[in-house]
């Protein structure tokens, strides 16, 4: 084991013995990736929305959530090294966290941010051959997406009030990599709230309801479909905007649901 200084996405300066041996990650799509490298033997926390790969991550234990950690677990974990996302945790989650233990922070808000975190997440942990081999799997699937240029589009998150994704996401530039326009993309705010007449004035094309973080169901489709009679109103599984090795099954998805 050697000491090893890296620079995390937030230019923050990270030293940890390296190679990791007890990695804790507290963000969904770090997790996933962790165990595409073939980390599962050093991963040994993870939050109770890390639910993939589904039974690789049985084993690892829960240490909370994105927003609130359960700091005795992760200290009786004793990880030599914590991933963090920017968007999904805290600021006061990793400056908590980073007085005990090295913090490295991701950033991932655009597809070409999500095979960055990818290869940094390779290099830090001593996988960068199976990094480029992931990265270079959904980069192929990436050739083949549908692409639907210049269709307005609204991706709804949540209801009562309504949300939908805006620009600086990696949702954002997913929909852009196949041609769509996002209509809220110009709104403030990463996910802005939007009402009903928003949508009326925005002449969709389609409106893509997310099975999660909200579960909208079969009775919000009707609902969106007699509002806006001409937009396409289908329901999308959220999961495939999580980046990290659900990208190579969205890359599937997405040409059966709108190829």
């Amino acid at each position: 084991m050697i000491q090893k200084k890296v620079t995390d996405h937030l230019g923050r300066t990270i030293e940890f013995s390296s190679p990791p041996k007890r990695i804790t990650s507290l963000a969904p799509g770090i997790t996933d990736t962790l165990y595409s490298l073939n980390l599962e033997e050093e991963v040994v926390g993870r939050t109770r929305y890390c639910i993939h790969p589904k039974e690789a991550v049985q084993q690892a234990e829960t240490v909370g959530g994105t927003k609130r950690i359960m700091l005795d677990k992760i200290q009786a974990l004793k990880p030599d090294l914590i991933f963090a996302e920017k968007e999904e945790n805290t600021k006061e989650i990793v400056e908590t966290l980073e007085k005990e233990f090295p913090v490295f922070v991701a950033e991932v808000q655009s597809v070409p941010e999500a095979y960055r975190m990818i290869s940094d997440v390779g290099a830090v942990t001593d996988r960068q051959a199976e990094a480029e081999k992931l990265a270079a799997t959904i980069q192929k699937g990436f050739q083949s997406l549908p692409v639907n240029p210049g269709k307005r589009i609204a991706y709804v998150i949540w209801k009562n009030p309504y949300m939908a994704a805006g620009n600086h996401t990696y949702i954002h530039s997913l929909f852009e990599t196949m041609g769509f326009v996002n209509v809220f993309s110009h709104y403030e705010g990463r996910y802005p709230v939007v009402t009903e007449e928003n949508f009326k004035q925005a002449e969709l094309d389609y409106v893509f309801l997310a099975t999660e973080p909200f579960p909208f169901k079969e009775e919000h489709i009707k609902e969106f479909s007699n509002a806006l009679p001409n937009a396409t109103v289908m329901s999308i599984d959220g999961e495939m905007f999580w980046y990290g090795p659900r990208m190579v099954e969205a890359a599937r998805y997405f040409r059966k649901v709108l190829g």
